[in-house]
């Protein structure tokens, strides 16, 4: 193989995944989006539940367990449904980002296999923070950058 023909299969090897980068970031945002909306809902929908974990469990720093309680429950719901949608996308990322962050330091008893979910689920949230939510977005729709 000469150089040229190696360098035409990269050209086409690169052109197939900058076409697959769209749909990469909507299952990024997709697979994140329902982690945290299926949590939120579920904090929501037992809140009994919720309050005792945030009062006996969680050791969330400066804040109640009712207003952690509450926080974390708005945003989990609140930016993981931005999130899917791709509407604010970066600024869900950041703000799925910092609730991530919390969880992990607030739940001493967290599980290595739980602190790697948590470290993908961040690691995802990075590059839709960096590189947005891709075409297939709310965002892309209404002409936001």
């Amino acid at each position: 193989m000469s150089k040229w023909s190696i360098a035409r299969l990269y050209e086409g090897f690169t052109a197939l995944l900058e076409k697959l980068q769209s749909v990469a970031g909507l299952a990024m945002r997709l697979y994140v989006g329902k982690v945290f909306l299926v949590s939120g809902w579920l904090k929501f929908s037992r809140w009994d539940s919720t309050i005792a974990l945030f009062e006996n469990e969680y050791q969330v720093p400066v804040l109640s367990p009712h207003a952690a309680a509450l926080m974390a429950t708005a945003g989990e719901l609140g930016f993981s449904t931005l999130l899917i949608l791709g509407l604010g996308g970066r600024a869900a990322a950041i703000g799925l980002l910092f609730v991530n962050t919390v969880a992990v330091i607030s739940y001493p008893d967290l599980s290595p296999a739980g602190l790697k979910d948590h470290i993908l689920w961040g690691a995802l949230l990075l590059v839709v923070a960096i590189y947005g939510p891709g075409r297939i977005s709310a965002d892309r729709f209404i002409g936001l950058r």
